[in-house]
């Protein structure tokens, strides 16, 4: 994959300043994919910090906490962003799921995350 779509220029300047605070190395693909879809939605990118866990590089078990709440399509990227990330799986982490919670524009987030995941290289 030579080079990521990006939404809007403010989705991209969003990806590079996640990148930026994790120290993302280059080839960790994983974390790209999962910060791509935080960028990419604005309910998630405000609740970044809730999602990942910037100083100790790792995410965040936010889907069963109480005092963060998201909606089912926030929540479908963040358990799609997860599986990206480590393979994490729930009952809700079907494609099926996943994807009939998303609209038009958290759809196309989620196919280019998939593609950063695994065409990468």
């Amino acid at each position: 994959m030579k080079e990521l779509y990006f939404q809007h220029p403010q989705h991209q300047e969003r990806y590079n300043e996640l990148l930026r605070c994790d120290y993302t190395h280059l080839d960790d693909a994983e974390r790209k994919a999962l910060f791509y879809l935080i960028s990419g939605n604005d309910d998630l990118y405000v609740k970044r910090n809730k999602i990942y866990d910037f100083r100790n590089h790792q995410i965040r078990l936010c889907l069963t906490q109480e005092n963060v709440t998201f909606s089912s399509g926030s929540k479908a990227l963040i358990r799609l962003g997860f599986n990206l990330y480590n393979g994490y799986k729930d009952e809700a982490t079907t494609p099926a799921d996943l994807f009939n919670h998303l609209d038009h524009d958290n759809r196309s987030l989620a196919f280019t995350a998939l593609a950063t995941r695994y065409l990468t290289g």
